[in-house]
């Protein structure tokens, strides 16, 4: 049975999805698709919390499917900016986890994470499984994953 580790970037997720299509991700049916037949050996869902009662609900929906949920505090800068990323957080986790797993799968679209799929995919044999929204995913990204699953239909909740 392949091991798994799966990465979700909660933020980037969510936005790409909405500006694409105007509906939501359906966290059920990746979780369905990209566990069927493997062991999990580590899920994570990286967000950004802002203390909210409608976001800590969808944090209690990630966990009672089987995510562990990482969150990280919203920052608001004094010029009116905004800080909030899991990048280096989800990089340092993909490559903690790489000698356990068979497989990764990550959801996201950011090209910044082109570097470590590559070097899980290259340096540690992992097979890399990138999910995210076709027109917004960037190319470097598809193109280092072992395996590019757009964003569509099955996994997006209903309009």
């Amino acid at each position: 049975m392949e091991r798994v580790a799966v990465f979700v970037d909660v933020q980037n997720v969510f936005y790409t999805v909405k500006q694409t299509f105007g509906c939501h991700f359906d966290y059920q049916a990746f979780w369905s698709e990209v566990t069927q037949g493997r062991e999990v050996i580590q899920a994570y869902a990286y967000a950004i919390d802002r203390g909210d009662p409608k976001q800590m609900r969808f944090q209690e929906i990630l966990q009672s499917i089987g995510f562990d949920v990482k969150l990280k505090p919203f920052i608001q800068r004094r010029d009116g900016s905004a800080k909030g990323d899991w990048d280096v957080g989800i990089t340092l986790d993909m490559i903690e986890l790489a000698t356990d797993v068979d497989v990764a799968v990550l959801a996201s679209g950011d090209g910044d994470f082109d570097l470590v799929v590559g070097k899980l995919r290259d340096d540690h044999d992992v097979n890399v499984e990138v999910y995210g929204a076709r027109r917004l995913t960037a190319a470097s990204l598809i193109e280092a994953a072992t395996r590019f699953v757009p964003i569509q239909n099955h996994l997006l909740l209903s309009r």
